[in-house]
């Protein structure tokens, strides 16, 4: 495309972005404006904002400044110069020594405008600097790579290649840009090796967080297994920037802006038919940032309901339920207690071809083909709000709300219950009847909430005693009945408790919820609709045998799935 008179205020890469069509020109003068403003880069300010693709905007820097091209992913940098530049000006002007020929060294970099970067190097080394340019991207994580591997301290870090090795890890020759190439894992540095290992070593284990925490004198790693955290590993404490920094390449993160949190995502390919996806949260700390890592499994998704833990007569309410054409189902619990596992368990049974699926989050965990998903961003507008009343205009059919915040995505996620549409949402309170008092003290009239929502679940996630190992347990029948367990109970009752072995972690393996399902009965609605408490509500609950939280647990304990000292950590501490 030609340049036309409308660029004329614009020069350089501005100005060829604009003419070749990959940017307008109102964003291209913004982006100028901003990058000068914040005395930043302005193919930084491009690439974090994502207005360019990495590789346009090295094609045409190239051409338009008439320096090569290269991809510095296909170069082998083990003889890369690195040594001769401090790693504060590599990082700060994200330029990297590649090679050097007599009195020249060629620096690659992915803004070949910044002479300020060349001349630096250039008075360091006593040498000529010469750009070559690389894509933005590859050129970050060439950097952490040639910076770790320079660093004697990562010798402490032991990785055990026959663990690499033993599993089948490949890289989908179509994979998007996010997901990590393991099959070079046996090339890369160690800080990068290590970052792999932990994450692996976390998706055997079965856990569900990776933390890695900076602190003044010590820095540690920590799975959360089951629920519990437990400290796996323990680096030195000055690699903390090096190993947030690999952790950030990788999720596609700012790796220079260390002051305010980040999110992003990434995916690891285990084999053809599993790839795990995780989800990457930053917060500086006093002493570094702390990274952590959600692993997202897909296959949970796939979770039968009757897998979830409950009891025959609650999975048969869950079920007719959500079988309803329109209503509302809500599940409560604080975070973690698996309530985004319980809806989706729902939505795996109701996503058919003959139903329009639709579900707003923050963000999206699970990718659930054939659901339409979106990630809410308030940045942008997109807000739970936004969303639903986007959705209420494509003919859904079931619809998930991640949570219901306010009175205004309330109101419009009962609205759209009440008009022929199933709505599947959570709320973050302690029990059912404290949710339906909830919502009256957001402000949602009690007459919506009798005539919209069809059941309210509660939940918690309590660890299962290991098979191999459990052994009987002897519990005074004063404790026993204090627990919540009836005289006419205690004769035939066996109780196991914990021992721990390689099976499992500390006598426990594996998680099962306990829940309280409240429907809306004409009692209840009653209460509601005269403005009662959650007291009222959870006594009338009880008085129509629906069993809560602490009634619950103990039925877990008597049947042997778990322990009564794990219902009352999960119930009562």
């Amino acid at each position: 495309m030609a340049t036309t008179g409308s660029t004329i205020g614009l020069s350089g890469l501005a100005k060829r972005l604009v003419a070749d069509g990959l940017v307008d020109e109102a964003v291209a003068a913004a982006a100028v404006e901003t990058s000068f403003r914040q005395r930043t880069s302005f193919v930084a300010h491009l690439v974090e904002n994502q207005l360019v693709s990495c590789r346009d905007i090295a094609r045409l820097a190239s051409q338009e400044f008439g320096v090569p091209l290269i991809d510095i992913s296909c170069m082998d940098l083990e003889q890369a110069p690195v040594d001769l530049v401090q790693e504060k000006l590599i990082r700060q002007h994200n330029a990297l020594p590649v090679f050097k020929r007599g009195k020249r060294l060629f620096v690659a970099v992915s803004d070949p405008t910044n002479l300020e970067a060349l001349s630096e190097i250039s008075f360091h080394t006593g040498l000529n600097a010469e750009p070559i340019l690389a894509e933005d991207d590859k050129l970050r994580e060439a950097i952490e790579t040639c910076i770790d591997a320079q660093d004697p301290m990562l010798d402490d870090l032991v990785v055990d290649d026959d663990d690499l090795d033993s599993l089948e890890l490949s890289a989908d020759e179509d994979k998007p840009e996010d997901v990590i190439d393991a099959t070079s894992i046996a090339k890369d540095a160690p800080v990068v090796r290590f970052v792999h290992k932990v994450l692996i070593d976390a998706i055997k284990k079965g856990a569900s967080d990776i933390h890695l925490e900076p602190f003044e004198r010590f820095y540690r790693v920590r799975f959360r297994l089951d629920g519990v955290l437990k400290e796996v590993a323990a680096p030195p404490v000055a690699l903390s920037n090096r190993i947030a920094a690999r952790v950030k390449v990788m999720a596609r993160l700012d790796i220079a802006e260390r002051r305010v949190p980040q999110d992003g995502r990434m995916k690891l390919n285990l084999s053809r038919n599993r790839t795990i996806d995780f989800r990457v949260s930053t917060c500086p700390t006093m002493f570094g940032e702390k990274v952590v890592i959600r692993i997202l499994d897909p296959r949970v998704a796939k979770l039968g309901v009757e897998s979830l833990g409950f009891e025959k007569v609650q999975e048969d309410l869950y079920m007719e339920a959500i079988r309803k054409p329109y209503g509302m189902v809500l599940v409560t619990g604080p975070t973690g207690s698996g309530k985004t596992v319980t809806l989706y368990s729902a939505l795996n049974i109701l996503n058919t071809e003959d139903r329009n699926i639709s579900t707003v989050e923050d963000p999206v965990e699970i990718n659930l083909p054939g659901v339409n998903q979106v990630n809410q961003n308030p940045r942008t507008g997109m807000t739970f709000a936004a969303a639903l009343r986007a959705f209420l205009r494509q003919d859904p059919d079931v619809i998930m709300v991640g949570e219901i915040r306010d009175l205004e995505t309330a109101e419009i996620a009962i609205k759209a219950s009440q008009t022929g549409h199933m709505v599947l949402s959570t709320l973050h309170t302690n029990d059912a009847s404290q949710t339906i008092v909830r919502l009256m003290n957001m402000g949602v009239a009690p007459f919506n909430i009798t005539s919209s929502i069809a059941l309210v679940v509660a939940q918690r996630l309590i660890r299962k005693l290991c098979e191999y190992c459990k052994k009987p347990a002897d519990v005074p029948e004063a404790a026993l009945l204090k627990f919540g367990f009836r005289e006419d109970q205690l004769e035939d009752l066996k109780l196991f408790e914990p021992v721990g072995c390689s099976h499992c972690n500390e006598g426990y393996k594996g998680r099962i919820g306990i829940f309280e399902i409240i429907p809306i009965t004409e009692p209840i609605a009653q209460i509601i609709l005269e403005g009662g408490n959650s007291m009222q509500i959870a006594e009338e609950a009880r008085a129509e045998g629906y069993p809560d939280l602490r009634t619950a647990g103990p039925r877990k304990v008597g049947g042997g799935a778990t322990s009564s000292a794990e219902v009352y950590r999960a119930t009562i501490e």
